[in-house]
């Protein structure tokens, strides 16, 4: 069976489960000004629409799109079990994230993450996907701590960006 990608419940028992690991995650690595992982608040936000990746519907992974405005999304909550990963599951998600921002015609997507070591693979896989470093976005503020990194979605910008 293949990998499914769906909008999921914040009520479902394992979703919670991993979200919360998330959180716990970043609060380990992270100084508390610097975790931006989502809480239950920041959950409930009528701006973020999380997803979970199921095989065989075993929760894979887990990754949100936190609309900022009408043409900037911001990836959250990206997660992705221990189990689960260099399976390709971060990737899907990435990819998913993407195709629902362009579906809902962003011009950009942005994202916050690390900068300690445990980080370097999600940084990579960003990096990977096409993102690149940025200046801090929204309410971010530069920190020894975090990296902005940023996509365009304009087809006609990416071509440009990449002929430079």
């Amino acid at each position: 069976m293949r990998l499914v990608i769906a909008v999921d419940e914040l009520r479902a028992q394992d979703v919670r489960a991993l979200l919360d690991a998330h959180l716990a995650f970043a609060r380990k690595l992270s100084p508390p000004e610097d975790v931006h992982a989502l809480d239950v608040e920041g959950r409930l936000d009528p701006a973020v629409t999380f997803f979970s990746a199921r095989l065989d519907g075993e929760l894979l992974g887990v990754g949100a799109l936190k609309q900022l405005d009408e043409s900037h999304a911001e990836l959250k909550s990206m997660h992705t079990i221990e189990a689960a990963r260099g399976r390709g599951v971060g990737r899907a998600m990435v990819d998913h994230l993407l195709s629902v921002a362009v579906d809902r015609n962003c011009q950009r997507v942005s994202l916050e993450t690390g900068t300690m070591d445990a980080f370097a693979p999600a940084r990579s896989l960003y990096t990977k996907a096409g993102f690149a470093a940025c200046e801090p976005f929204g309410d971010y503020r530069f920190s020894p701590n975090s990296t902005c990194m940023t996509i365009n979605l304009d087809p006609a910008a990416r071509t440009t960006n990449h002929e430079r």
